[in-house]
Formats: structure tokens, sequence, C-alpha cells
């Protein structure tokens, strides 16, 4: 156990330099970042100050070095635009995506699992055909179309739910549904494949032999041991919903990281973009590591190196 946190402690320093100094010299690949911040008709001086001001001036390997020691002491820059702290736009925004993110993932496993086995175990009915549909449905449509869908039904014809913002409960409906949709339809994909794969071994065949209930074996046997999968698809899918929150924000106007990522991206404000970035590669890399210690957990036959007892 300790071997392996120690292991994975490494390789995660190592990811997470590598997302650093992407960032750092994939936006200085694009040119001066200074041109990025000024209006189009700031003079020279202007561009010098701002150049000087910002640090741009300097030599890019004494601004490499500075931007590794602000990074490790959690220092994310100031807004330009803003002129506040980057983590502080962060912090106000991140309740809001999370909270968006929490029941986007609540519609994926709610609905994407149980589908998932219906579709396993009742193949061949009428239900599992309608499901099926639906899976693909929800695989073939975009994420923003699904958003302008819900709202115009739900919103605009209906009139149920609130089309926009933020509020209580039934605004988070319609944002958690349209973000949840895709990962729902893979959560019900993964579920299916991996419960067939687990109907096809012999331990399956010799407990129906013995007249061991559908019901039975799927809570005793298949839930754990077709549960690796799902667990793997989950770490990649809630780091998936972040990034996509970036549309369902700005279609429902959800005040979240994803809003204020394309507000940045308009407004040349490229510390805040960068910050997210980074934000949201420490919480890949933290899911990843997460689900590796689940695996143990789910199924003792499988060691933290990897290998199975």
């Amino acid at each position: 156990m300790r071997r392996f946190l120690i292991r994975r402690f490494g390789q995660v320093l190592v990811t997470i330099f590598g997302v650093v100094t992407l960032i750092f010299f994939l936006q200085r690949l694009t040119g001066d970042p200074t041109y990025l911040l000024v209006p189009e008709t700031a003079t020279q001086a202007d561009i010098d100050a701002m150049r000087r001001s910002l640090g741009f001036d300097r030599p890019l390997i004494v601004q490499y070095f500075s931007f590794l020691k602000q990074i490790a002491s959690f220092d994310l820059g100031r807004s330009v635009i803003q002129n506040v702290p980057v983590s502080s736009i962060i912090a106000s925004r991140l309740p809001y995506t999370l909270q968006l993110a929490a029941g986007a993932l609540i519609v994926a496993c709610g609905i994407g699992i149980p589908v998932g086995v219906v579709l396993a175990l009742y193949r061949e009915s009428a239900v599992a055909r309608m499901l099926a549909s639906v899976v693909l449905a929800a695989q073939s449509m975009p994420t923003f179309w699904s958003g302008i869908l819900l709202i115009l039904i739900f919103a605009v014809t209906l009139g149920w739910l609130p089309p926009s913002s933020t509020g209580g409960i039934e605004h988070l409906i319609m944002p958690s549904v349209a973000l949840g949709l895709l990962s729902m339809a893979t959560f019900a994909r993964i579920t299916r494949t991996s419960i067939l794969d687990e109907l096809s071994k012999e331990y399956v065949r010799t407990a129906r032999s013995r007249g061991v209930s559908t019901t039975r074996l799927l809570v005793r046997h298949l839930a754990r041991n077709a549960s690796i999968p799902v667990i793997t698809v989950a770490a990649l899918e809630i780091s998936n919903l972040l990034a996509g929150a970036v549309i369902v924000e700005t279609v429902f106007a959800w005040p979240g990281l994803g809003q204020v990522t394309v507000q940045s991206i308009l407004a040349r404000d490229f510390l805040v973009v960068q910050g997210i970035v980074l934000l949201g590669a420490f919480v890949t890399v933290a899911l990843n590591v997460a689900a590796d210690l689940l695996y143990s957990a789910v199924d003792p036959r499988i060691r933290l190196d990897g290998s199975r007892r």
C-alpha cells in the first residue's frame, strides 16, 4: 500500500509538472501575450508598459521558473481585467460548478447504471429495445442542443421550470439533465457490456443451475464484479462533466467556472483561463488516483500494483 502510494504520488507530480510546463510554453508559442491584453488603439509605449508590469520583458527561462514558483505556492496570479486574484475568482465560481456537476452525476449514474442493467439482463424485451433507443439518442445529441431543447419544452412551452440563472432546486434540474445526458449514455453502455461479460462466466451458469434468482445474482455477485469498468469510466466522466459545463453554463447563464472561462477568453484574460485549466488538470489526476484506490476496495482480488491475487 505504502509503495503504491509513493509511486503514484511520484507519477502525479510528473504529470502535474508536465501540464504546468505545457500550459506555460503553449501560451508563449502563440506570440507575446501582451498583445492579447491591450486594446487595438494602444501605442508601443502602452504595450511596453504592460509587458513590464506583467514581467514579460524578462528572459523566457526566468519567466518559466517564476511561474513554477508561483504554482508551487498556489499563486495563480491576478486577473488583468478584474485586478483581483485568480484564486478568488475560481473560489467564488467553483461552488456553482460543483453543484451542476453533482446534479449531472446523479442524472448520469442514477439513470445510466440501472438502464445498463436492464439492457444486459433483459436485452430481448421491448423495454430494453426502447431504452436502447433512448441511450442512442442521448449519446447522439450535442449538449448545447439538448440544453436549448429543454428550455424550449419545459421553460417556454410548458412553463414548468425557469429557463436560466440560479436559485432553488428547480433552477438546477434542466442544466443537470442537459449536462448529464451524454454521460448517462456512457454509463449505460459500459454497465451493459460489463454485466454481459460477467453473465458469460462459469460461476453465473453454476449459480443459475442451482436456482439462484436474477435479483440475488445481481446483488451478490454481478454488481461488484462488473463495477471495475464503471469506476474507471466514472473517474473520466466526472472530468468530462467539469469540461462540458463550459457549454451548459453558457446556455443556462449558470455562474460557474464554465461561464467565467468563456467570459475570460472573450476578454483576453488569459491568466484566469490558465488557472481554470490547471484546476481541471489537478482534478483529473486526483480522480484517477481515487479510482485506483477504489479498485482494491471493491474487488479484493485486485492488488494496488495492478495485478490480481
